[in-house]
């Protein structure tokens, strides 16, 4: 039965949209990744630092090297670009207060070990990953990831969630619809 299982869960993660790391794009391929089809691109996400910040000589929405590393404030224009909104998650908040349904799905920023190939440096940074609700399975859609990791049903999600928590430096954006973010309705009042 076990060995069944894994087969499904094997052909469903074939179907799911999973844009692998490229350069420090992680927020566009967490964009896309939640989105689960390519719709921004680095032009893309350098046009909208340009919006951002237009009289700039630096911009400080992206890396000065223009390989990417994108900021909260590029995210977020994005998803309004597309009628979704960024709810920034209270951490001291419970994580059972979260209505799943009305969550379209998840962004972290998340601390990660810097890589040069196969050595793993002992510096960290951010690190943008996208977390969403497919065929009712949860998955880990990290771009640093060689294919979609599940997580599982909403349980383990909260769990998922909570371990980032609880390890330091981590923020959960909600990708929620325009219209949940204006009525409130991803947080229970109860």
């Amino acid at each position: 039965m076990s060995q069944d299982r894994s087969v499904v869960d094997e052909a469903m993660a074939g179907s799911i949209f999973h844009e692998r790391q490229r350069l420090e794009l992680c927020a566009v391929h967490a964009l896309n990744n939640v989105l689960q089809y390519k719709h921004f691109s680095q032009e893309a996400a350098e046009e909208i630092c340009k919006r951002l910040a237009p009289d700039t000589r630096w911009n400080p929405h992206r890396s000065v090297f223009g390989t990417g590393n994108y900021d909260v404030n590029v995210i977020m224009a994005a998803l309004q670009s597309l009628d979704f909104a960024a709810v920034w998650w209270d951490k001291r908040r419970s994580l059972d207060k979260l209505v799943l349904n009305e969550i379209h799905g998840f962004i972290l920023n998340i601390p990660s070990h810097i890589s040069l190939g196969i050595l793993s440096l002992p510096i960290r940074r951010k690190h943008w990953i996208a977390v969403r609700e497919i065929h009712s399975v949860y998955y880990n859609l990290d771009s640093k990831l060689k294919a979609p990791a599940k997580i599982g049903d909403e349980k383990e999600l909260r769990e998922f969630l909570h371990n980032f928590i609880c390890q330091g430096p981590c923020e959960i954006l909600l990708v929620v619809r325009k219209e949940v973010e204006e009525a409130g309705s991803w947080m229970s009042t109860s």
